[in-house]
């Protein structure tokens, strides 16, 4: 028998023993042993819930118990997850996580221990809820040279920016109606500036490089400064609006940043609505391929971490190779990347905004009082340059 605890019993830890619990007969199958979930760690009691007697309140008690194999960590946040998920691994004990904080703040430390201790730390469901995705990279695509990495990574964000687009409506109006379904929390701003997505791409960006992205030295923009009149001229371009995190390696430097852009309705990206996540990656040999589906939610995500906890019950006393150490990756500059940018100034600036611009694309969406035009790639530093002598009221970079 394989004894596994579960910390925090909200959504997602709730959702773990679900699914070790539903699909028990065909788990065991695969691990060729019984998975038992013997504690459930949390600070409430659940009386009537068909697992209250699995609850304790007190960590040690998981912790001293040589029989337990497997911990999944589900709480969330680094205190006191970070204390809980070091001493476990010191003891042995393998560690499958949802949290993408924790991951992204001390990942290589935490994968080191488990290396030093005969077990694993793992944590697929950190990024992109029940997409696989950080198998893939660690084992499937191993002989690549991943070159690129773009992603939808946050489901609020997406649902937020389909809704805009398909009806027309405020970001203010849906991001209401989003937090009311459940889509967004109270106090939005880790989904919306982008932070979340800052997070996964990170750690996915330090999967692909095998050192550390530090997410504190991630270009972040989120999409509360998108409007409505924003899509009018999408449509007129036959483009859609994306938040993406994305990562790329140019000669051995990596450059990583989360921002809106503004793609062609051809891209297959562009096909990803409502609370769908999708991550593009781009081998040097196999070229591009795409995992998509429910970014997050309650089963999606336990799904993944249950995956996890498979995988670390078929190596007990084993190490899963993690290609992710401490040495800080080299970073470009944000000021020396390109992009084609799509810009709105007032009407009253067309000729300035030629004079500065010179080649442009102009794009008329039917607004009187605006003036729009798509730039040549040029580079953030001098865009940054000439839009504040312009003085725009908004730009949005261009994914061709």
């Amino acid at each position: 028998m394989i004894n596994v605890a579960v910390l925090g019993y909200g959504t997602v830890g709730s959702g773990v023993v679900e699914v070790i619990e539903g699909n028990k007969a065909l788990i065991n199958k695969r691990v060729d042993d019984e998975l038992n979930v013997k504690y459930i760690l949390d600070l409430r009691d659940f009386p009537g819930d068909p697992y209250e007697s699995k609850v304790v309140h007190d960590y040690n008690e998981i912790l001293n118990d040589p029989e337990v194999n497997i911990i999944c960590e589900t709480m969330g946040g680094l205190k006191p997850a970070y204390d809980f998920t070091k001493n476990a691994l010191l003891k042995g004990k393998s560690v499958c996580t949802s949290n993408k904080e924790l991951v992204a703040e001390h990942g290589p430390e935490l994968i080191k221990i488990a290396k030093e201790n005969n077990c694993n730390y793992l944590f697929e469901a950190s990024v992109g809820g029940g997409i696989p995705i950080i198998r893939p990279i660690n084992s499937a695509l191993t002989a690549e040279k991943i070159e690129g990495i773009t992603g939808i990574l946050n489901g609020t964000t997406n649902y937020i920016l389909t809704k805009m687009e398909k009806e027309g409506s405020k970001f203010e109006d849906v991001l209401k109606e989003a937090q009311e379904l459940g889509y967004a929390e109270r106090n939005p701003e880790a989904d919306i500036e982008g932070y979340d997505a800052c997070r996964k791409i990170a750690i996915l960006s330090s999967l692909m490089a095998g050192h550390t992205v530090d997410y504190k030295n991630v270009y972040t923009e989120g999409i509360s400064k998108i409007t409505a009149d924003d899509f009018i001229y999408a449509k007129k371009l036959n483009r859609t609006i994306k938040l993406f995190g994305i990562s790329r390696e140019d000669n051995g430097k990596y450059f990583t940043m989360v921002s809106p852009f503004m793609l062609s309705k051809d891209h297959p990206m562009a096909m990803v609505n409502d609370v769908f996540n999708a991550i593009y990656v781009e081998g040097n040999m196999l070229g591009g391929s795409m995992y998509y589906g429910r970014g997050a939610g309650k089963l999606p995500t336990a799904s993944a971490v249950v995956g996890d906890v498979v995988d670390a019950a078929r190596h007990l006393g084993k190490e899963i190779k993690m290609f992710w150490d401490d040495e800080p990756v080299a970073m470009k500059e944000m000021d020396s990347v390109e992009f084609k940018y799509f810009v709105r100034t007032e009407s009253s600036k067309h000729e300035d905004a030629l004079r500065l611009f010179e080649t442009v694309s102009v794009v008329d969406a039917g607004i009187d009082s605006e003036f729009a035009f798509i730039t040549d790639k040029m580079t953030e530093k001098d865009f940054e340059n000439k839009s504040s002598e312009l003085g725009i009221i908004s730009r949005i970079r261009i994914m061709d």
